[in-house]
């Protein structure tokens, strides 16, 4: 039809009950009202509609038909679907925001996010209702996004880097499992990819994820350190590339020492090391050092660690400007067989 999707709540479709052709206290007592397809057909007809055709039942829905007594404005009918975007914005600065990213926002009649990354938006935030939450506050800021967007607002909820990785995408989905709201497994959740710290860091060093890595968070506060260190081990033994999130706070002082003594039981001394720290940002940082040369005061929470694997590789070029990379395997090749 080429019309948009318009809600009621059920006390806005209870108050058609009078009207309806096929009230049912099944209906009410599972949702409050005493009908769903006539109801929404009248409630959008308005109070001189009629109902000229009953519900009729299909095996995926139910409909039902009312006249209204004049031409009606769709936007002016209950209210719309409302919309969640998990905008995952990368390290902030606006060139590295995906398009889309940049449209969404655009659209969005409200912001949620710690206050740091709605600020990182600049003139892009501008006109939006904020709704800004400090660090800590993840599952209040995911909860408010979810209610704004039950009640048909459309909601940018604002990551730094990816949302999908150590960040709101998997406390969202969570929510909306386990949080017993069907009006939050309504909301049409759109996702947009965004470049993490350790893409970013690989990027502005030369190559480090070359070959096989993976990331591991050294922040016990979600995860018991005996299960992080256990995942450490495994990727020391699998001769990983390792990106290091979250590896140190002001508390928390011993885990990347730790991690480092791991890892150097399977990897040696001279392993290259990448500290990139607010890439993407003002006042952005990479060193590069080794394994035996890495101390924890080298590094504070907006620092990204990058250990390279037994493979990786340290370079410098003319300019004396340092460069990592992780070769995979292609020099080792004949020529016949390189691809």
């Amino acid at each position: 039809l080429g019309l948009p999707l318009r809600v009621f709540d059920p006390a806005t479709l209870e108050a058609e009950t009078p009207r309806l052709a096929n009230p049912s206290e099944l209906v009410f007592r599972e949702i409050g009202c005493h009908g769903v397809a006539e109801a929404a057909a009248l409630a959008a007809a308005g109070e001189g509609g009629r109902l000229v055709v009953e519900k009729r039942k299909s095996r995926r829905a139910t409909c039902a038909v009312a006249e209204a007594p004049a031409i009606l404005d769709p936007e002016r009918i209950g209210r719309k679907r409302g919309t969640l975007a998990l905008i995952g914005m990368g390290p902030g600065r606006a060139d590295w925001r995906a398009p889309e990213a940049d449209r969404l926002i655009a659209a969005a009649t409200d912001l949620v996010g710690y206050s740091l990354y709605i600020d990182l938006l600049g003139p892009a935030a501008a006109g939006k209702a904020r709704h800004d939450y400090r660090l800590g506050e993840e599952e209040l800021r995911v909860r408010a996004a979810l209610d704004l967007a039950a009640e048909g607002r459309d909601v940018a909820l604002i990551c730094s880097g990816d949302a999908g990785i150590y960040a709101m995408g998997s406390l969202l989905w969570e929510l909306i499992e386990r949080g017993g709201r069907p009006d939050w497994r309504r909301v049409e959740v759109t996702t947009v990819p965004g470049i993490s710290a350790m893409q970013a860091a690989a990027s502005r060093i030369g190559a480090p994820l070359g070959h096989d890595f993976c990331a591991i968070s050294l922040s016990d506060l979600m995860t018991p350190w005996p299960a992080i260190e256990r995942r450490i081990a495994a990727a020391a033994q699998g001769d990983f590339v390792v990106a290091f999130y979250n590896p140190v706070s002001q508390r928390r002082r011993f885990q990347l020492a730790r991690a480092r003594e791991i890892l150097l039981a399977h990897r040696p001394a001279a392993t290259p090391v990448v500290l990139g720290r607010n890439l993407g940002r003002d006042g952005e940082t990479l060193t590069v050092t080794t394994l035996g040369e890495l101390t924890v005061d080298m590094v504070d929470m907006l620092t990204l660690v990058l250990v390279g694997s037994s493979e990786s590789r340290a370079l410098t070029l003319g300019d004396g400007t340092p460069r990592v990379y992780t070769p995979r395997g292609y020099g080792d090749k004949p020529e016949a067989q390189r691809a």
